[in-house]
């Protein structure tokens, strides 16, 4: 049976559980056979929709957005990639395009400096800058700049969080994220972000006040329970401060297959950013 999320406390935990218990690469065979997967399909539709690649919104090397135009004056999803702030590329998720586009809805990719290069706070700077910089773009680009709605994965679920309190984004999608940095910053994962207590609380969701804009909360019924009980509690914190929000567990889905559910025109995923859509 499965540890009741009231009773799973991380403060409770040794460093080598906690460790364990953040760690999906390793709580998953093959996942790094997945993620060249990944890498290989979306450089695959990159090719396809190459018009509008790099843009860049600010002076560091990731500081780079990628639009693909489905549809003219259609809406905007902006897809923010995760790899605990640490690892991996907007280009490496590009292939999870392909469900909202099916729809007619634009997708844009945003990359960002990682750490130890930037603080987390640094990165979700740029995560504004980019959002700033793509409103801006979006008319020229053809899309509907009234409608630009952010998504992300693992950190890009809390990088997607954040990214509520710019003016720009009316709604969010976040999948298997992070609300609560404090077992993050006492876990092996801070050994290149450097958060300390201040920065934490600074950049945690679950003690921001956040606008009433709509937000679906995604996670894998198979993830690792410290991280499906960071998703149960922030669905739980936005009810309780009169937030709309939607929250679902995707049964049998770890913290990788959940993403198919993205990437396919029929995913649960791609339906919940088409229902978060017609509400902006």
């Amino acid at each position: 049976m499965a540890t009741p999320f009231d009773v799973l406390d991380w403060r409770k935990l040794s460093r080598e559980a906690l460790d364990s218990g953040l760690n999906n690469s390793a709580a998953v065979d093959g996942s790094a056979d997945t993620m060249a997967r990944w890498e290989k399909l979306s450089a695959d539709m990159r090719a396809r929709h190459s018009a509008h690649l790099d843009l860049p919104y600010g002076p560091r090397e990731r500081n780079r957005v990628d639009f693909l135009k489905a549809a003219p004056n259609a809406p905007t999803l902006l897809f923010i990639h995760g790899g605990y702030w640490q690892t991996r590329s907007k280009d490496v998720f590009t292939r999870f395009a392909e469900g909202a586009m099916a729809h007619g809805i634009n997708v844009a990719l945003i990359g960002y400096t990682l750490a130890p290069d930037a603080t987390l706070e640094e990165i979700v700077a740029e995560i504004h800058a980019g959002i700033d910089y793509l409103a801006g773009r979006l008319p020229e680009l053809g899309a509907d700049a009234s409608r630009l709605i952010a998504s992300g994965w693992s950190a890009g679920g809390h990088l997607t969080a954040m990214a509520m309190l710019n003016p720009h984004i009316k709604g969010g999608i976040a999948i298997s994220g992070i609300y609560d940095l404090e077992p993050i910053r006492h876990s092996y994962l801070n050994d290149k972000l450097g958060l300390d207590e201040a920065m934490s609380k600074r950049n945690s969701p679950m003690l921001l006040t956040h606008p009433v804009k709509p937000m679906a909360l995604i996670v894998g019924g198979a993830e690792l329970p410290l991280l499906r009980k960071q998703t149960a509690d922030f669905a739980s914190y936005r009810a309780s401060h009169g937030l709309p929000v939607t929250y679902e567990e995707i049964p049998g889905a770890n913290h990788f297959t959940i993403m198919d559910e993205m990437a396919s025109p029929a995913g649960r995923i791609t339906a919940m950013i088409r229902q978060v859509m017609e509400r902006v």
